[in-house]
C-alpha cells in the first residue's frame, strides 16, 4: 500500500532469509512522536518456523569447533564496527537516546560482546576428579543446550541483544531472538550482516513482535529448552509460569531500584560527576541507574545544592545535537508513567528541585512533539512511598539524608529489588563492610558501571535469577554431564 512505502518496513529473519509478515506494529521516533517504521506483529506461526529452522541448524553448528565459531563471531564484530555510524544513527532514531551515546556505548559494546565471547569460549576448562582408591576417574563435559530463546528490552537494544546472542552461539546453541517491538531496527540491520559473517542459515533467527504474542509463543514452545530474558519483573513472572511445564533453564535480568550511599568522607567532586551520570545516563533508562541517593547528614545540604546545580547543566535535547546529554524517552506512555511518579512525589510533600514542572525545555521545532523530560531531582520523599519503592526507569532521582552506617544499610536494602548499588567513601574498612551487607548483585565503590565481562552480572531478590558473564554465560548456555570411568 502507499502508506507502507513511506515507512521502513521490517521483516523477520528465519532460516537465513528475510520473511514477509502479514501484520505490522507501528514504531515511533521518540524524538518527534511520529511513526517511522513498521515492525512485524509475529505470533505462533512465525515462532514455529523460526524454532524449526534453529532446530534443523543445531546438529551442524554444535559440531563446529569453538575456533570455527569464534572466527564467525569475530567477523560479525568486524562488520558491525564497519557500519558503526549507521548503526548509531539508527539506534538513536529508534530508541530516542543521543547519537553520541549510541556511538560511544551501544554499538561499540555490541561488537565487543561478539569479540569477548569469541575469545572466552576458547578458554574454559571442565572439571576432573581422581578416585584412585576405586580405580575411577570422573570428569565433566559441557554440551550446548539446543535452541535458545532470547528476549531483549528497548533501553539498550543492540547492546543487550548481542550480549545474549554471542554466548548462545559461541557455545554451539542456535537462537530464536525477539527484540522489543519498540526498538527492532538495529536487530534487523544486523540480520543483513549474518550471511556475510558466515553464520549458517538457521543459527540465528530473529522474530519481531510483542511480548504477549511473539514472546509468549517463544517461551511456551516445547522445543526451546532455555530462555534468557532482560526486562520487567512482572513479565519475568509470566515467563516463569509459561516455561514451568517444560522445566526450562531460565536467566532473568530484571529491574533495579539502585541506591547510591554517600558518606561524609567521599570525594565530592568525583562523586557528583559520576552520580549525575549514574542517575541520568540514557534518560535514566538503564536497569543499573541510581534512583535513590542517601547522603550522610553532615554533607547532605552541600551535596543537594551541588547535585541540583550539576543536574541543571545536564542538557536534554535533540538526540542529534552533540551538546545533548539526554535524548527522548522511549514512548508517550512511558513518559506519562515517569511524569506520574514526579506528580505523586509532589502530592506527598516532596520537593522538586529541578526538572519536570520546574525547568522548561528548549527544543528545536521538529522535536516539540517528542517524548522529552528534563533530569529531575526530588527530596523529602518517605522511604515507604511508591516513588522510593518502584522502578521509575526515567531521568528522576530522589535524595535523602541518613545518620549512621547501620541506617544506610537498612535504607539501601529496604526495597524488593537488589541489582546494583554505589558506595562513596575513602574508608576502605567501611567499603568492605558495606559491600558485604548490601543485598545487591553488583556493588560499585567510588565509581559506576565499570564492567569486566568475565565477572558475574545479575541481581538478587526481584532483580532476577541467574548470572551472566564469561564463565556464568558458559555455564548457562551449556548442559553439564558427569562421566565416571573405571579403569
Amino acid at each position: 500500500s502507499y502508506k507502507d512505502r513511506q515507512y521502513l518496513v521490517l521483516e523477520n529473519y528465519i532460516g537465513g532469509k528475510f520473511v514477509h509478515c502479514e501484520n505490522h506494529i507501528d514504531s515511533y521516533d521518540p524524538s518527534t512522536g511520529e511513526v517511522y517504521c513498521r515492525v512485524p506483529d509475529s505470533g505462533q506461526e512465525e515462532v514455529d518456523a523460526a524454532v524449526a529452522a534453529a532446530k534443523e541448524a543445531f546438529p551442524e553448528w554444535s559440531a563446529c569447533s569453538p575456533q570455527q565459531r569464534a572466527q564467525v563471531l569475530n567477523k560479525l564484530a568486524d562488520l558491525i564496527e564497519a557500519h558503526l555510524e549507521e548503526f548509531a544513527q539508527a539506534e538513536s532514531r529508534d530508541q530516542g537516546k543521543t547519537v553520541a551515546f549510541a556511538r560511544t556505548v551501544d554499538i561499540p559494546r555490541s561488537a565487543h560482546n561478539f569479540r569477548f565471547f569469541a575469545s572466552s569460549v576458547l578458554h574454559h576448562t571442565t572439571d576432573c576428579s581422581q578416585m584412585d582408591h576405586m580405580g575411577c576417574l570422573n570428569y565433566t563435559i559441557r554440551c550446548p543446550v539446543g535452541v535458545a530463546g532470547l528476549i531483549s528490552p528497548w533501553n539498550l537494544p543492540l547492546y543487550l541483544l548481542t550480549w545474549k546472542i554471542a554466548p548462545a552461539i559461541a557455545t554451539g546453541n542456535t537462537v530464536v531472538a525477539k527484540p522489543s517491538e519498540m526498538t527492532s531496527v538495529t536487530a534487523w540491520m544486523m540480520c543483513k550482516l549474518m550471511q556475510q559473517a558466515g553464520i549458517p542459515p538457521g543459527v540465528v533467527n530473529i522474530v519481531f513482535g510483542t511480548g504477549p504474542k511473539a514472546g509468549d509463543a517463544l517461551v511456551g514452545h516445547p522445543n526451546v529448552p532455555l530462555i534468557s530474558f532482560t526486562g520487567s519483573t512482572a513479565t519475568a513472572q509470566r515467563i516463569t509460569e509459561r516455561s514451568a511445564p517444560y522445566c526450562k533453564k531460565l536467566s532473568l535480568e530484571l529491574g533495579g531500584k539502585n541506591p547510591a550511599i554517600i558518606f561524609a568522607d567521599a570525594d565530592l567532586d568525583q562523586c557528583i560527576e559520576t552520580t549525575i551520570r549514574s542517575s541520568f545516563s540514557n534518560q535514566g533508562e538503564i536497569c543499573l541507574c541510581t534512583s535513590r541517593i542517601y547522603v550522610e547528614r553532615s554533607i547532605y545540604s552541600e551535596f543537594l545544592e551541588r547535585f541540583v546545580a550539576a543536574t541543571r547543566k545536564w542538557k536534554t535535547g535533540a538526540p542529534s545535537d552533540p551538546s545533548s546529554n539526554n535524548g527522548a524517552l522511549i514512548s508517550k506512555e512511558h513518559l506519562e508513567k515517569v511524569r506520574s511518579f514526579v506528580a505523586l512525589a509532589k502530592s506527598e510533600g516532596g520537593i522538586i528541585h529541578c526538572g519536570e514542572g520546574v525547568d522548561q525545555l528548549d527544543l528545536p521545532q521538529q522535536n516539540n512533539s517528542g517524548y522529552f523530560m528534563p533530569a529531575t531531582v526530588i527530596s523529602g520523599v518517605s522511604d515507604s512511598s511508591r516513588v522510593m519503592q518502584e522502578e521509575i526507569f526515567g531521568p528522576v532521582t530522589c535524595v535523602s539524608p541518613f545518620d549512621t552506617e547501620e541506617e544506610a544499610v537498612s535504607k539501601g536494602n529496604g526495597v524488593r529489588y537488589g541489582l546494583a548499588c554505589t558506595v562513596w567513601s575513602r574508608d576502605v574498612g567501611k567499603i568492605h563492610r558495606m559491600a558485604r551487607r548490601l543485598h545487591t548483585g553488583l556493588v560499585w565503590t567510588n565509581c559506576w558501571l565499570v564492567r569486566d565481562l568475565n565477572l558475574p552480572f545479575g541481581g538478587m531478590k526481584h532483580s532476577g535469577v541467574g548470572r551472566e558473564g564469561g564463565k556464568d554465560s558458559y555455564h548457562f548456555f551449556t548442559e553439564v554431564k558427569t562421566v565416571a570411568i573405571k579403569h
